[in-house]
């Protein structure tokens, strides 16, 4: 399993400690980058420290009241005129910092080892110092800098938050789409069974019992065990041997299982019942079904291949064209995005579909 961007799944604690690290950061670049200028790097640590609050209340007054108030709930108008009033009050507290406080600290500073030292930007009246433009701009920059480039996480982890939810979403919406789809046709078959009066009717009853279970309960984890997967795709695989009876060869081999493959629930099972569905329902005849798992260095291939009834040949529309296959093409570009490969081949007489799974490399929803 493989977070998208690690980074920002984290719990409440490992972001406080990030942010945390985040300043420390900013502090020690801060200090490196003016400390050359000074007499000792403990007084640029000082006056560093001076400016801290600014950049730390700009960027949380913004990220966490400002953001969630204004731009969330789509008040854009008030959000930019906010946004803007925050970003001229930072630079002139920084500015007012600079005049009040850490200006005359440095001069001081560096006065005693140069008595000679003469310091323009000291020059002029407070309000000629204030409203100077390349003081202002210069203070503009160190002001906003380190907090844009905060924002800009913020901004991404937001795109990044809402991304999640709507794949979130869109998988629910897939899963609960193959349950009625899955129900619906397990329930013919039973119907089929119950008008020959068959004695095996409580049996189906029994297996599609167990069915629904996994796929409303189990099924409803991010992953399963592979083992349990396979295994109720067998229970499903007994429930139609007892519906076509001797009319359908059935080969399922199975090779490298072991307890610790992992897999997102149900993407094997709709491949299966495709082939049931679209090849030995639709299929007077006698039909087979060859299908073959093997698993190895948590790489999954998985091979169905099923006989077409003969109508299918003269049937314009693709034969591949169900529900299932294309609820699971979707689940596979969301969960295994770039770790899967998908391949249907729908021949004259032969209907197949290898699926290619690294099972490591899911991505976390």
């Amino acid at each position: 399993m493989r977070p998208v961007f690690p980074v920002l799944n984290k719990s409440k604690h490992q972001r406080v400690f990030l942010h945390i690290l985040f300043w420390l950061a900013v502090l020690t670049i801060l200090t490196i980058i003016y400390g050359a200028g000074m007499p000792d790097y403990w007084l640029t640590i000082g006056i560093v420290g001076l400016f801290m609050p600014i950049h730390i209340g700009y960027f949380y007054l913004i990220a966490y009241v400002i953001i969630p108030r204004y731009f969330d709930r789509k008040k854009y108008v008030q959000f930019v005129l906010f946004f803007l009033l925050i970003v001229i009050s930072s630079t002139l507290a920084f500015r007012l910092m600079e005049i009040l406080v850490a200006d005359p600290i440095i001069y001081n500073a560096v006065k005693k080892n140069d008595p000679t030292f003469v310091w323009r930007k000291l020059e002029g009246t407070f309000r000629q110092q204030l409203a100077k433009p390349t003081y202002l701009i210069s203070a503009f920059e160190q002001t906003n800098i380190f907090v844009w480039i905060a924002l800009s996480v913020k901004f991404f982890k937001m795109w990044f938050d809402r991304r999640q939810a709507a794949m979130e979403a869109e998988l629910n919406f897939l899963k609960g789409q193959l349950h009625p789809h899955f129900l619906f046709n397990t329930l013919n078959n039973l119907y089929a069974l119950t008008l020959k009066q068959s004695p095996q009717s409580p049996g189906v009853v029994m297996g599609l019992a167990e069915i629904l279970r996994y796929m409303l309960y189990e099924a409803n984890t991010e992953i399963v065990q592979l083992e349990r997967d396979i295994s109720i795709l067998k229970s499903y695989i007994e429930l139609e041997k007892i519906r076509y009876e001797e009319r359908l060869d059935i080969h399922f081999s199975i090779n490298g299982m072991s307890p610790e493959y992992r897999i997102a629930p149900l993407l094997i099972l709709p491949l299966v019942e495709n082939a049931f569905k679209h090849g030995a329902s639709e299929q007077i005849g006698q039909a087979w079904i060859n299908m073959d798992l093997r698993v190895k260095n948590n790489a999954l291939k998985f091979k169905i291949s099923n006989s077409k009834p003969e109508t299918a040949v003269h049937d314009d529309r693709p034969h591949h064209v169900s529900i299932g296959l294309a609820n699971v093409r979707k689940r596979l570009e969301i969960l295994y995005p770039s770790a899967h490969n998908l391949k249907i081949m729908d021949e004259e007489d032969v209907f197949a579909v290898i699926l290619e799974i690294d099972l490591d490399k899911r991505l976390e929803i």
